[in-house]
């Protein structure tokens, strides 16, 4: 297998960015990842471009990636678009990984994109129903306005169970909104920026008991992009590289329900040959804020049941033993369903080159993102693992 490397990322400020549309989104990115990677734009072999809701938020169904690069010089590349719900970012740098490592290709460019705000608000909730099966949640009624994320209500009931079982508190998920937004306000391209206090977070208002709004992902437009390549090909390169060591998906278990991070996240550690002790911070799917506790103990950061004493310790914290979403994650740095898979990468790449400013991770030499995808059964449908080190 050919090593895989990143030679240069870009990424959009994420916010509320009402009617600037994919194309424009999408561009900025890709233009700043090429640039930071010094590559000719004719040594680029394949794109994959990673958008989930287009085809229902701006009608624009089917050659999402090729409609957004129409006047773009790398029009003419192959393109393949990928839509794997919210880890639609997380596939396509996976199929990018794997066209690299088996000597497909050499030089790849990965974009994740998302315009979620629209006039009609209920669209983006509308495209999120298509993430579960509507077959057994039935058609959304024609007129009606949607008004929530039905991932939400899957949320907050597995939420409740963990409070339940573990002898958890609503405080512990607030405490998890208020350190993502601490870290968020060191982040210039965060969506939401303002601290936030425990209290203020429980006192918000009640989206879907017990998660609060601050407790749930915003909506949020961006994009971000990666350029991938060999490292036959990099040696050309002046530029700083990361080596992005393996990108593993999974689905759940066959046998008995089994999160798809946990497979996921064995085969990573397996494929890198190290384990959750050896990585220096996290980049985890916080759509709603108890997801981040769930996964604590999935990738193996803890026993379960022990992830809100390992929260309440600061061990996730910046400046903690396992530094966990210092971007602000999905819940202050924001979602946008197609982007957020490579968005954490960006992240992870910033930090590992040293750039990441008032939040960067001292010393930081390997990093990990997990990016959840659709829901099934009280678990997402699938997840992607992905392991970057610093390059020596």
């Amino acid at each position: 297998m050919n090593k895989v490397m990143i030679a240069g990322v870009g990424m959009t400020p994420f916010g509320k960015q009402l009617g600037r549309g994919v194309r424009s989104l999408a561009v900025a990115a890709i233009d700043e990842a090429m640039a930071d990677a010094g590559v000719p734009l004719e040594d680029v072999d394949k794109i994959f471009f990673g958008n989930a809701a287009a085809g229902i938020v701006s009608q624009q169904e089917m050659i999402r990636g090729q409609i957004a690069l129409r006047y773009h010089p790398l029009s003419s590349v192959p393109l393949i678009n990928v839509e794997n719900a919210c880890a639609s970012g997380g596939s396509a740098l996976n199929l990018a990984f794997e066209a690299i490592s088996g000597g497909r290709a050499e030089v790849v460019l990965v974009v994740g994109v998302e315009q979620l705000n629209h006039p009609d608000k209920s669209r983006p909730f509308n495209a999120l129903r298509g993430s579960t099966d509507i077959e057994e949640i039935g058609e959304s009624e024609p007129g009606k306005l949607a008004t929530n994320s039905i991932l939400m209500d899957y949320y907050a009931g597995e939420a409740q169970a963990f409070l339940d079982r573990y002898q958890a508190h609503p405080s512990d998920f607030a405490l998890v909104a208020v350190k993502n937004r601490n870290h968020a306000a060191l982040n210039p391209l965060a969506h939401l920026r303002k601290p936030q206090t425990v209290e203020e977070v429980l006192a918000a208002r009640m989206i879907v008991s017990p998660l609060t709004l601050p407790m749930c992902s915003p909506t949020t437009d961006g994009a971000a992009a990666l350029v991938v390549c060999s490292e036959e090909y990099a040696r050309r390169l002046k530029g700083d590289l990361v080596h992005l060591v393996t990108s593993q998906i999974a689905g759940q278990g066959k046998n008995h329900p089994k999160s798809p991070v946990v497979g996921a996240a064995a085969a990573a550690y397996a494929d890198a040959g190290i384990g959750p002790g050896d990585v220096d911070l996290f980049e985890l799917h916080d759509a709603a804020a108890p997801a981040e506790l769930f996964q604590y103990s999935e990738i193996g950061l803890c026993e379960e049941g022990q992830a809100h004493h390992l929260l309440r310790r600061g061990a996730t914290a910046l400046g903690g033993a396992h530094p966990v979403n210092v971007s602000g994650g999905l819940l202050s740095r924001g979602h946008p369903l197609g982007a957020t898979g490579c968005a954490q990468v960006v992240e992870i790449c910033t930090q590992l080159r040293g750039r990441a400013g008032s939040r960067q991770v001292e010393g930081a030499r390997s990093g990990m993102a997990v990016n959840g995808g659709g829901w099934l059964g009280g678990m997402y449908a699938l997840a992607v693992t992905t392991i970057l080190q610093k390059a020596n």
